[in-house]
């Protein structure tokens, strides 16, 4: 038997492992946008705001196995509490993870609907030299202030609409005013802050469509097929080069007599030029990844690159899988559209739904693997953004690259990946339910056992796990999801955003199957900020 003493030795154990995670991932930040930030036009606050912002993201999605770990270790298999979990000690953990959900929230609404656009729009400003930091300040303000009430208005949508005024019908307009905030104060901040939380996951979930679905299928398929060689691309270059020089010297020997060229073959001249500037910028970075060492290194890295492709695409199919099977077991034995396509346990089993709660009998296994499925999704989605770029609808307004993002960029790479790691965490909802619910609690029912010999009747307790037929006292719910399922609008539109998820991911599988291999130094037709004089090295 368990005493408080071992009980609380092992839950400082289980912060410590959760401090040592936090560190981890503000390194992994550090470097993910040291490697993607332009050197060139580097600045100190976009970093620091793009590094803070991801760790906040990957900080709360750490969160969610912390929170599955407590509910989980106050029982024991036998469906019995601890000792040392009584209801005081319960209630005291549940609050201290949702006091730790509130903070996180809150830090999360605040960078996207104030810092990172205040950041954001002080750089579009300080783009133009004649305005004074005071102007630029200014005007970032007041750009900034939309946002801000944009965030004003979830909130007040999400604490005040579902109130019940008070039905006393002489109450003055400040008593009811006085009641909401009473109210929104008690019980009702956990709504306005889901609410707000739920619609920017919603966009996440947007952003998770477009960009993870057809990273999952491009990072692998890029890994197994490579790049083009750097020697083949600049016998090629090369032979571009005499072509359009030749064109050139073709225009302009019709003007070798003296004679005016006209407007048409002007045109073409021009066109010709930039195109041979472009072609003799690309030989001098062709030339440079040719002999680089780096070049060499990766091409001894090849077969390990084939492997990681084959088990990112291994792992790609595996959650497709897993997500299909989940939202046909939603389609078949959920409560319906009403209740937001919420479905308690399983009815069909799924490889990771079976996975996870396995894992969770032995910590910190589950951990490790929650934070790869994170992780995964990270590296998937930043090969969804590179492939696609950032656009505006038709508009594309960034491109990211490795080492020649513009701090604008960086700021929107932070937000996009921001709000599709606040969807991963109803992603792996979807995936396993009963793990994200209860863990792995069980409760005790009773079972009536008949005696042949002495014909009489006896009860027996037996341990069941945790589902919606379970006491409210013996069986207690993560607070994660509390705030995934506040509104059922929410849950029902990420229903289908996930059926939306799996089409796309098909139609990028089948996009970068038909794709050739990508070119060594894919890009530089298109980016003016790379340097003429100074070559960086591509990824290969």
């Amino acid at each position: 038997m368990a005493t408080p003493g071992a009980a609380s030795a092992e839950l400082v154990i289980g912060w410590c492992i959760f401090g040592l995670l936090l560190l981890a991932i503000l390194a992994f930040c550090w470097i993910y946008v040291r490697k993607y930030q332009s050197q060139r036009e580097s600045e100190v606050v976009s970093t620091i705001t793009a590094i803070f912002s991801l760790a906040i993201a990957l900080i709360t999605s750490a969160l969610l196995p912390v929170d599955i770990f407590l509910v989980s270790y106050m029982k024991n298999q036998n469906g019995t509490f601890k000792d040392w979990a009584n209801a005081n000690v319960s209630r005291q953990i549940e609050d201290t993870v949702l006091c730790g959900y509130y903070t996180l929230y809150s830090i999360i609404l605040f960078c996207v609907f104030f810092w990172i656009p205040f950041v954001y729009f002080y750089y579009e400003e300080k783009d133009d030299d004649d305005t004074s930091k005071c102007t630029q300040i200014k005007t970032a303000l007041k750009y900034t202030l939309g946002f801000v009430v944009i965030c004003a208005l979830l909130l007040l949508v999400g604490a005040f609409v579902p109130l019940n005024v008070p039905n006393n019908k002489n109450s003055t307009e400040w008593e009811k005013v006085k009641f909401l905030f009473e109210e929104l104060g008690s019980s009702h901040g956990l709504a306005a802050l889901s609410f707000s939380i739920s619609s920017l996951t919603l966009i996440g979930m947007l952003a998770a469509i477009t960009y993870t679905a057809y990273g999952m299928s491009a990072l692998p398929l890029n890994l197994i097929k490579g790049t083009r060689s750097a020697a083949y691309e600049r016998l090629e270059n090369t032979e571009d080069i005499e072509e359009v020089e030749q064109h050139i010297q073709m225009i302009k020997s019709k003007s070798k007599d003296g004679r005016p060229l006209p407007a048409r073959d002007k045109r073409a001249l021009k066109q010709f030029e930039e195109r041979l500037r472009t072609l003799k910028k690309r030989e001098r970075h062709l030339e440079f990844i040719e002999n680089s060492w780096w070049t060499k290194f990766c091409g001894a890295l090849r077969p390990l690159k084939i492997i990681w492709g084959i088990f990112f695409i291994l792992v790609a199919l595996l959650f497709v899988i897993s997500l299909f099977l989940s939202n046909l077991d939603k389609a078949l034995h959920s409560a319906g559209i009403d209740s937001g396509f919420i479905i308690f346990g399983a009815n069909l089993s799924n490889p990771l739904n079976m996975l996870l709660p396995l894992l969770q009998t032995v910590f910190p296994l589950d951990y490790i693997l929650i934070t790869i499925i994170i992780m995964y999704f990270i590296f998937t989605s930043m090969a969804g953004i590179r492939n696609i770029g950032i656009w505006f609808f038709w508009i594309r307004l960034y491109k990211i690259r490795r080492g020649r993002t513009r701090p604008q960029a960086l700021l929107f790479l932070c937000m996009i990946l921001l709000l599709i790691v606040l969807h991963t965490s109803y992603m792996i909802y979807s995936l396993a339910p009963q793990y994200v619910m209860y863990g792995s609690q069980n409760y005790l029912i009773e079972t009536n056992i008949t005696s042949d010999n002495h014909k009489s009747n006896s009860t027996l307790s037996v341990p069941k796990r945790c589902d919606a037929d379970a006491p409210e006292d013996q069986c207690t719910v993560t607070r994660t999801y509390l705030f995934l399922h506040k509104f059922w609008f929410f849950s029902a539109a990420y229903y289908f955003g996930n059926w939306a998820f799996l089409v796309v991911f098909l139609i990028g599988l089948i996009v970068s199957c038909c794709k050739g291999k990508k070119s060594v130094i894919e890009g530089v037709d298109e980016d003016s900020d790379i340097s003429d004089d100074e070559p960086s090295v591509y990824s290969v």
